[in-house]
């Protein structure tokens, strides 16, 4: 499933958690620097948090 992190397009298996995502975007190193990660509607995800196909996240 294709997922979007920060507009960049994310290839994950099914059943992939927004640590996943941030694994394969190379962004996990800001996470631990205290950024966080929200949905498309501005909500506050956590890393374990569920993801769909085509959901767009960002890290702040």
């Amino acid at each position: 499933m294709r997922v979007y992190v920060n507009d960049k397009p994310v290839e994950l298996l099914p059943g992939m958690t927004v640590r996943h995502a941030l694994l394969q975007a190379g962004l996990l190193g800001e996470i631990e620097a205290g950024r966080k990660v929200y949905d498309d509607w501005g909500n506050e995800v956590g890393l374990g948090g569920a993801l769909s196909a085509e959901m767009k996240i960002w890290v702040r």
